[in-house]
């Protein structure tokens, strides 16, 4: 660091002897202080932890799906023939009827209502709607239930089911 020469605060006054300099005055040579640290007021901090928080999310819900990322997870997805769903909402004939809540749970569970008998992929919404993936795991003269997790304009999956006796 260069040195530095500060000057008197009037130069063309005599200054008294023994005068002292104000405490303000850096003495010749002396670098000078070091400016305080700027504080960062309590308000600035919580915004700033806030707008990491939203960052966060914002990103987290366009990787995973915002579902996901709010809690709602599909307990289903990776039901296979030999699993067992818990109860389900009723549905008569053909009607359709969405549902929120469907877990795999362990057969032997008082939960468990229905039994997985098959499974299929990659199934569109009218896929999905007819149910005909699912016409091979029935059995003549039983009674059925098809569940689908297909989301608008994308391809999912049915659960083939049966009650489970």
């Amino acid at each position: 660091m260069p040195e530095q020469v500060v000057p008197p605060a009037h130069p063309d006054l005599p200054q008294p002897a023994g005068a002292q300099p104000p405490a303000d005055a850096t003495p010749a040579g002396a670098p000078a202080p070091a400016p305080e640290p700027v504080r960062k007021s309590g308000r600035k901090k919580v915004l700033g932890i806030v707008g990491a928080i939203v960052a966060f999310l914002v990103i987290a819900g366009l990787k995973f799906g915002i579902g996901t990322v709010l809690g709602g997870t599909d307990e289903t997805a990776e039901a296979k023939a030999g699993d067992c769903i818990a109860e389900l909402p009723t549905t008569i004939g053909d009607e359709l009827e969405e549902v929120d809540g469907g877990k795999v749970v362990d057969c032997a569970s008082a939960e468990a209502t229905y039994k997985v008998v098959g499974r299929a992929d990659d199934q569109t919404e009218e896929q999905a709607a007819s149910g005909e993936a699912c016409d091979q795991f029935f059995q003549e003269n039983e009674e059925y239930y098809v569940f689908s997790n297909v989301m608008p304009g994308k391809t999912g999956y049915l659960l083939c089911l049966t009650t489970n006796s």
